[in-house]
C-alpha cells in the first residue's frame, strides 16, 4: 500500500491556511499537490480540528477491526450449520 505523503495534522493544516485567507491554487502549487487532492481533503477533513483527526482515525481503526469480528463470526456459524446438516 502507498504510504501518504501528508500526515492528517499536516492536511488540517493547508485546510486551516485556506480558511485563513490563501487561495486554493496558490496552496496546491507551494505543497505540490493537485486541486482534486485539495478539494478532496477539503470534504474529508473540512472544518476539524487535529484532535477530532485522530478520534476518527481510531473510530475508523475501530470499525475495521467490529467488521473482521463480525465476519470471522458469521464464517463459523456458517460452517457449524453445514457440519449439523451433515450430522443429521
Amino acid at each position: 500500500m502507498k504510504k501518504a505523503r501528508f500526515t492528517r495534522d499536516q492536511i488540517i493544516g493547508i485546510l486551516k491556511e485556506h480558511q485563513a485567507g490563501a487561495t486554493a491554487a496558490d496552496l496546491c502549487r507551494r505543497h505540490g499537490i493537485s486541486d482534486a487532492t485539495f478539494y478532496t481533503w477539503r470534504s474529508k477533513y473540512g472544518g476539524m480540528e487535529v484532535s477530532e483527526a485522530r478520534r476518527l482515525k481510531a473510530l475508523e481503526e475501530e470499525n475495521a477491526k467490529l467488521k473482521r469480528l463480525l465476519a470471522e463470526s458469521v464464517m463459523d456459524v456458517s460452517t457449524l450449520k453445514e457440519l449439523l446438516a451433515k450430522n443429521s
